[in-house]
C-alpha cells in the first residue's frame, strides 16, 4: 500500500512539473506570436509604403512622359495655318 501511496505521489509530482512546463511553453508560444504579430505588421507596413512610393513615382513618370508626347504632338501641329488649331494650342 506505501508502495502504491508513493507512486501515486510521485506521478502527482511528474504531473504537476509537465503541467508547469506546459504554462511556460504556452506563455512562450503567445509571446512568440505577439512579437511575431508586431513584426508581421511592421513588414507589411513598411512594403505598402515602398509600393505606394513605386506606384507614385511611376504615375509621376508616365505622366511627365505623355505630357512631354503631348508637348511635342502640339509642336508638330503649330504654325501649319490652322487657325482653329492654333487657338486651341494657345488655350492648353
Amino acid at each position: 500500500m506505501i508502495d502504491v501511496q508513493k507512486q501515486v505521489w510521485n506521478i502527482m509530482k511528474i504531473v504537476k512539473e509537465a503541467n508547469t512546463t506546459v504554462t511556460e511553453m504556452e506563455r512562450t508560444i503567445l509571446k512568440t506570436s505577439i512579437n511575431s504579430q508586431v513584426t508581421n505588421i511592421t513588414n507589411i507596413l513598411g512594403i505598402s509604403e515602398d509600393l505606394q512610393y513605386l506606384v507614385q513615382s511611376n504615375m509621376e513618370n508616365q505622366t511627365y512622359q505623355v505630357q512631354y508626347m503631348l508637348a511635342d504632338e502640339l509642336d508638330n501641329y503649330k504654325g501649319q495655318g490652322n487657325q482653329y488649331v492654333n487657338d486651341n494650342i494657345q488655350e492648353i
